[in-house]
């Protein structure tokens, strides 16, 4: 006695028997009812999504005692014949070795013929693509001009090897891999009928490898009852199918986030050992951190994942202390890591080199820290210039004269001759770039260059390092600089402007001075200190503005 597969013995036999594939399915219901169906349709998918059944489930929709009609009675003879394969009206033709072109001519004399018993001559051609040029090419002319009473029906896993101008005298419909949840759904009402007893976790774990083919799940479950004794348990199905338990990958990743790395390598050495393929195990954790970091981040994370509920609910307590960064920290790295593993000539090793890899990572501080810590920065910055300010000036007095009477006793005591008074020509400089900024930010960054070279009486000279334009710049501004020196000094200034090509030792000892002051002021602030700390930086270079 020959026993029938579940595959062929549960095909569908009506539309609405049809999983995944309602667009397809209520466009063809909808095209029989208004008897609009093409004569030749393109069906395009992957392999075991259910092309060629709904191809028969057509063919008997069309040829029924009763129809055209959305709901064959398979109780006919016509559906009888179709269901079985016996018919002569309705012929299935295998693509791959059928492909020449003598066999298209010999289709194409025979469907001058009338059918026999039938209201139509139905040819379905299974991959298709198989077919030669030439073969194509004798297609064409029947195809655009076919006898009334022929329907093609083209099945194909790779439509992109038809030729255009194929395609374009057909209607395409193009199947989708049926999603995890409906093959394991499909697959417990199997079992119900089979009269086999199936927990839901091993069925969601055979559809997850059917990988949206219901013809290879009900393989995989054939395969399983004929192995294993009623009720199936989880070792015999893991043993059956080859697979790695979730689990295991959960305790993989959980070894990675608490780098516990150790622990990880020993994971993967085991299931090494047990045979099972290492490019395989990689891909796995990718997608189980892909799917951690959609959890983390999706407010619905059911309609992004083909995981079951309890899986997803694991993996929501998985990530429930861990930043979406650090997560997708880790997944970057192994997905960077995946073509050398699956393209190296000892993947096992490639593998743990990025294991160990991903234990050198630093650690990812997430924005919401950052920005808490710098509020914590900026609320010392504040106290720390409140604490200046006070120790600078306990007392308001005459603002405006304080700081003419200061300008005034440096500007005195300064003394131009013999070269001396380096310092107090740098401070007299410094006040005068200080009270422009206040009033002319832009004036002063046409100072940058400059220094003061003598104040003598109501004359201040300053050289301008730099190029011609700069020193333009400057000229342009001129009458802004002495109403600014004028006001500082207390008296009427008047301003030359030197040129100087080039720096002498003095003007770059000067220089020194100046800059060396800000940029240790800059290096000692609270913030910047403070700033190091939390990232860990160095000071590469400090530049005065």
């Amino acid at each position: 006695m020959s026993y029938l597969v579940l595959a062929r013995k549960y095909r569908p036999q009506s539309f609405e028997e049809v999983i995944g594939q309602e667009h397809v399915t209520r466009t063809l219901m909808n095209s029989i009812q208004s008897d609009r169906v093409a004569h030749a349709l393109i069906f395009a998918g992957p392999r075991g999504i259910g092309k060629t059944s709904v191809a028969r489930i057509l063919a008997k929709a069309l040829n029924c005692k009763d129809g055209p009609t959305t709901t064959p009675c398979d109780k006919c003879d016509s559906c009888h014949e179709i269901r079985d394969g016996v018919t002569v009206d309705v012929f299935e033709i295998d693509g791959a070795s059928n492909r020449g072109i003598n066999e298209i001519r010999e289709l194409r004399e025979n469907i001058k013929y009338m059918p026999s018993r039938s209201r139509n001559k139905i040819y379905i051609i299974d991959e298709v693509h198989m077919l030669t040029a030439e073969a194509f090419n004798a297609l064409l002319k029947t195809l655009e001009e076919p006898p009334e009473h022929v329907i093609f029906i083209f099945a194909t896993t790779e439509l992109h090897k038809i030729p255009v101008t194929i395609q374009s005298r057909c209607q395409i419909y193009n199947f989708r891999r049926i999603n995890t949840r409906e093959i394991a759904g499909h697959l417990k009402n199997v079992c119900a009928r089979a009269g086999t007893s199936v927990s839901k976790g091993l069925l969601w774990l055979i559809a997850r490898e059917a990988e949206g083919g219901m013809r290879d799940a009900l393989s995989l479950l054939d395969q399983v009852i004929a192995y294993s004794e009623d009720p199936v348990t989880d070792e015999q199905v893991l043993d059956i199918l080859g697979v790695v338990d979730r689990k295991t990958i959960s305790d993989m990743a959980s070894a990675i986030i608490n780098n516990q790395i150790t622990d990880a390598l020993e994971i993967l050495d085991d299931l090494y050992s047990h045979g099972h393929d290492i490019k395989r195990l990689y891909g796995l954790l990718t997608e189980h951190f892909r799917n951690m970091l959609l959890v983390k981040m999706s407010k619905d994370p059911e309609r992004l994942l083909d995981l079951p509920p309890y899986d997803i609910k694991k993996i929501e307590d998985d990530v429930a202390d861990l930043s979406a960064e650090t997560i997708n920290q880790f997944f970057q790295t192994l997905f960077r890591e995946e073509k050398t593993v699956r393209f190296a000539p000892q993947p096992k090793l490639a593998a743990e080199m990025a294991l160990i890899s991903i234990a050198q990572l630093t650690p990812v501080v997430s924005i919401e820290a950052i920005i808490e810590k710098l509020d914590v920065l900026q609320k010392k910055a504040g106290e720390s210039r409140d604490v200046a300010d006070t120790a600078k000036m306990p007392a308001e007095p005459e603002r405006i004269d304080s700081t003419k009477s200061c300008v005034s006793d440096r500007t005195a005591s300064y003394v131009p001759e013999n070269g001396k008074g380096d310092m107090d020509r740098g401070d007299v400089w410094k006040s005068v770039l200080e009270t422009l900024d206040q009033k002319y930010p832009s004036v002063t960054a046409c100072l940058e260059n400059s220094v003061l070279e003598s104040v003598e009486g109501d004359r201040l000279t300053i050289a301008i390092k730099g190029n011609g334009f700069q020193a333009q710049r400057v000229q342009d501004k001129k009458d802004v600089i002495e109403s600014a020196c004028s006001d500082l000094f207390g008296r009427k200034m008047h301003l030359e402007i030197a040129s100087a090509p080039g720096n002498t030792a003095s003007d770059n000892k000067r220089e020194t001075d100046y800059t060396r002051r800000f940029k240790k002021e800059a290096l000692n602030n609270p913030i910047v200190m403070d700033a190091l700390d939390i990232f860990g930086g160095r000071v590469v270079d400090v530049k005065v503005l």
